[in-house]
């Protein structure tokens, strides 16, 4: 009889029909396993008798199931997060996609590929998260912070033009709360000046801009999964996408360098440098997803269009709330070229119209209940930029309409699934301290 061909699921273990194999899983999964992660997912309500009563039955179920099956063996990099990253190639029109844990290291493969040095510079906006900027921080590149526009507080080009030098390498465009940058004036400057574009979509997986999906249209774009996002994958999770050739080498990227098409002599692989733009080298990291997190992700991403449509419904009624009231500055919207994910409303006063400004609103609004969130503080207000040796106040004077949106203009407002009657107090609220507030 034939022996039958061996399977490798992963590259350093033989997982296929031997007398002895040696599995990918030192320490399968089990059922009280699942029975922990169970009581964790679903925690108990105010019978906690009558949860237990039911997690009896749930996990009679499991010891039966578990009796007429086989536990995973495999955790992670296996056939779910290869499926995952095929769909969202579908989803997002794109040729490359990666599954990895978080955007933060969509920024690293993105930069590393880009060929970033120590000393080069990298525009990113005044208003973003800190992970958009630490990667150029960890390697000594230089970090110009751009200036915001005040309707949207993404990323003004005008002040990208302004701040490119023959130093500058890359351009960081964050889509604020999934609303869409200017990106053909983005991409022209990155064009003029041979730069690699690498966009922060982690608020806009799902928004489009002109018939391209948000993180596909400049070089790179990372997404983030994480627990806050419109959908998530088991609370951390990120992907990175291009159009790119460097796509190609994005499972090394991703897992140490480890090239399993040509190993060396006697051994099962190689490990090799990452190339990026001019022929520069990186060490590759460590990124690997578990096969879980592919899993959920994809369940999720099966509704992630009907949960961008309740929120873009929520914006909508919000939108037309406010219209009554002349110093509530209206909240950019989804026009025919631009599709928004709606995973932040923006809500901006016309401060000099009021006796106070968002400071004060923001106390007056919680003290209703009404929980807001201004997504971000501008980065040169954070101790590690001085700490870097940044001229902190020479970054704030370059960045006026930052410090202002910060300081008197905006905060954001929840758009997730409310209840008629949460979205109804939460606009009748607004409403009513902003009357208060008025001259």
């Amino acid at each position: 009889m034939k022996e039958k061909e061996k399977k490798k699921s992963d590259f350093r273990y033989q997982t296929g029909d031997a007398r002895v194999p040696w599995a990918a899983v030192g320490e399968s999964v089990t059922v009280s396993d699942i029975e922990a992660m169970l009581r964790f997912l679903i925690q108990p309500g105010e019978d906690p008798s009558a949860y237990d009563n039911q997690m009896s039955k749930v996990m009679s179920a499991l010891q039966d199931l578990a009796g007429k099956g086989v536990y995973a063996s495999k955790l992670t990099l296996g056939d779910n997060v290869k499926a995952l990253e095929e769909k969202m190639q579908e989803y997002l029109q794109v040729k490359h996609a990666c599954f990895i844990t978080n955007a933060t290291a969509g920024f690293e493969i993105g930069l590393k590929f880009a060929g970033l040095k120590p000393g080069d510079e990298v525009i990113a906006p005044a208003i973003t998260f800190l992970s958009t900027i630490a990667y150029p921080l960890v390697i000594g590149a230089k970090v110009v912070l751009a200036d915001v526009d005040p309707l949207t507080l993404n990323i003004d080009p005008k002040d990208i033009a302004r701040k490119i030098t023959k130093k500058t390498k890359a351009i960081m465009p964050v889509h604020i709360g999934g609303y869409p940058c200017e990106m053909d004036e983005i991409m022209k400057l990155a064009e003029e000046h041979d730069l690699t574009v690498v966009e922060d979509v982690a608020h806009g997986f799902g928004g489009w801009y002109k018939g391209k999906a948000l993180g596909c249209i400049g070089h790179f774009g990372s997404f983030s999964f994480h627990e806050v996002k419109n959908i998530t994958s088991l609370g951390e999770g990120g992907l990175i996408t291009t159009n790119t050739e460097y796509g190609n080498d994005f499972p090394k990227a991703r897992f140490g360098g480890f090239d399993i098409s040509n190993p060396i002599d006697k051994w099962l692989y190689d490990v090799v440098l990452l190339k990026g733009k001019g022929g520069h080298l990186s060490m590759a990291g460590n990124h690997s997803p578990m096969e879980i997190q592919a899993v959920a992700l994809m369940e999720q991403l099966k509704r992630n269009q009907q949960i961008i449509d309740i929120r873009r419904e929520n914006a909508a009624y919000l939108i037309e709330r406010f219209k009554e009231v002349e110093e509530i500055i209206p909240c950019p919207f989804d026009t025919e070229d631009i599709k928004s994910t709606f995973h932040l409303y923006l809500l901006q006063l016309d401060w000099r119209k009021l006796n106070g400004d968002i400071q004060d609103f923001k106390v007056k609004i919680g003290e209703k209940g009404i929980t807001q969130i201004p997504h971000f503080a501008p980065l040169y207000r954070f101790s590690y930029l001085k700490q870097f040796g940044y001229d902190t106040e020479a970054i704030k004077r370059s960045c006026p309409n930052a410090e202002e949106a910060f300081l008197h203009k905006f905060t954001h407002l929840p758009l997730y699934p409310l209840t008629r009657e949460q979205l109804e107090y939460m606009a009748d609220s607004v409403i009513e301290v902003v009357k208060e507030m008025r001259k």
